[in-house]
C-alpha cells in the first residue's frame, strides 16, 4: 500500500490486521456514535480534515455512510455525484482530474467509478489516500469490510463458517466478500446464482490457489441446512446493457427462472437457528416482504444491522486513511 493508506481491493488486507486492528477500531467508532463520549471524540477527531467524495454512480448507503461518518469525526465533506461525468464529458483524463483535485488539499478521496481498475489508476496519480467505494464490476472493499465486521459481531467469529453467497455474483459486493473471507481458515463457500450470473473465473482461481473449498449451485434451499451466513444480492439491473449484449450473442440464458436464490419464510424455516441472512442493499424482491424487520422479529434477519455497520466501518477506514 506504500506510504499512503489506499483502500483499493479486498485482497490487500490480512486476517491479522482485520482481527487485531480494524475490527476493534470499528467497534470503537460504534461506541463513539452511540455514546458520544468526549474522550473518544477527542481521540479519533478528524477536525480540520477534508474528505472529497466523487461518485460516478448513485449510492445511498455507501455515500451517506462516508459523508455522515466524516461529519461524526469532525471533518468536512465535499461531495459530488457529477464531477466525474463532467470531467469525462470534457475529455479530461482520470489521472489529470485526480491530480488537480489532490492539489486543492483534501486529506482523502472516496471514489465510486463506472469501470473496474479506475480506483487503482487514481491511486497511482494521487498525492492523498484513495478509498475505492466501488469500481464497476470490480470490487467494493469497504462493503466487504462491513460484511465481515457484521459476521464477527453476529456470529462471534469469521473462520470455520459456511458462507452461502447468492444472487448476481458478477457484482462487486459478492466478489469482494469472497476475496476477503478467503483470508480466514476453515471457511467454505457455496455460490448460488442464476445461469449467466455466476461468480467470475478470477475469483474461483483465487479460491483454488488459497485452497478454499467452494461449490456452485442454482437452488439456495440445497445449502439451507448447512449454511451459517447467507449473503443475498440483487440482480444488477443498472448493468443490463451488458446483459443484453450477452443475450444477443446467445452465450447464456441469463437469469434462469429455474434458479432460486431468494430469502423468504421457506428459507428462514430451513436454516440453522444461529444462521444469519445478510444483504448489501438496496434489495428488491430477492428479500421477501415477510422478512422485513418491521414484521419479522427473527434475529437471523441481520441485513439492517449490517447496513448500520457501514457507518462505523466507513469511519474506521477514514481514520486509517487520514491519521495512520
Amino acid at each position: 500500500m506504500g506510504k499512503l493508506f489506499h483502500v483499493l481491493e479486498a485482497q490487500q488486507f490480512s486476517k491479522e490486521w482485520l482481527e487485531n486492528e480494524f475490527f476493534p477500531l470499528s467497534l470503537e467508532m460504534e461506541k463513539l456514535v452511540k455514546t458520544g463520549e468526549p474522550e473518544l471524540l477527542s481521540k479519533y477527531s478528524l477536525s480540520g480534515k477534508r474528505m472529497v467524495r466523487l461518485f460516478w454512480e448513485p449510492s445511498t448507503g455507501t455515500g451517506f455512510s462516508f459523508d455522515i461518518g466524516m461529519h461524526r469525526l469532525g471533518g468536512a465533506v465535499f461531495a459530488s455525484d457529477h464531477a466525474g461525468d463532467t470531467a469525462m464529458i470534457k475529455g479530461e483524463a482520470l489521472e489529470d482530474m485526480i491530480r488537480r483535485i489532490a492539489a486543492f488539499g483534501p486529506d482523502v478521496m472516496v471514489l465510486r467509478t463506472p469501470k473496474e481498475g479506475m480506483a487503482k489508476l487514481a491511486a497511482e496519480y494521487s498525492s492523498v489516500p484513495i478509498i475505492n467505494a466501488g469500481d464497476g464490476w470490480g470490487q467494493h472493499p469497504t462493503q466487504a469490510g462491513t460484511d465481515l465486521f457484521t459476521v464477527k459481531k453476529e456470529k462471534g467469529g469469521i473462520e470455520g463458517l459456511h458462507y452461502v453467497i447468492a444472487g448476481d455474483l458478477r457484482g462487486r459486493t459478492p466478489r469482494s466478500l469472497a476475496y476477503l473471507v478467503a483470508k480466514f481458515p476453515g471457511i467454505r463457500i457455496t455460490f448460488v446464482a442464476p445461469v449467466g450470473d455466476q461468480i467470475g473465473d478470477d475469483v474461483k482461481e483465487y479460491l483454488n490457489r488459497h485452497e478454499v473449498p467452494f461449490k456452485e449451485i442454482i437452488d439456495i434451499m440445497d445449502a439451507a441446512p448447512e449454511g451459517d451466513v447467507f449473503y443475498i444480492t440483487r440482480i444488477q439491473k443498472e448493468r443490463e446493457k451488458l446483459l443484453r449484449s450477452v443475450e444477443r450473442h446467445g452465450l447464456v440464458e441469463a437469469h434462469s427462472p429455474k434458479a432460486n436464490w431468494k430469502a423468504d419464510q421457506g428459507l428462514l424455516r430451513a436454516i440453522k437457528k444461529d444462521a444469519i441472512i445478510m444483504h448489501p442493499l438496496p434489495h428488491e424482491d430477492e428479500i421477501a416482504p415477510e422478512l422485513d424487520p418491521k414484521v419479522c422479529k427473527d434475529r437471523r434477519v441481520a441485513y439492517l444491522r449490517q447496513s448500520e455497520n457501514k457507518l462505523y466501518v466507513a469511519m474506521a477506514f477514514l481514520y486509517y486513511a487520514i491519521r495512520k
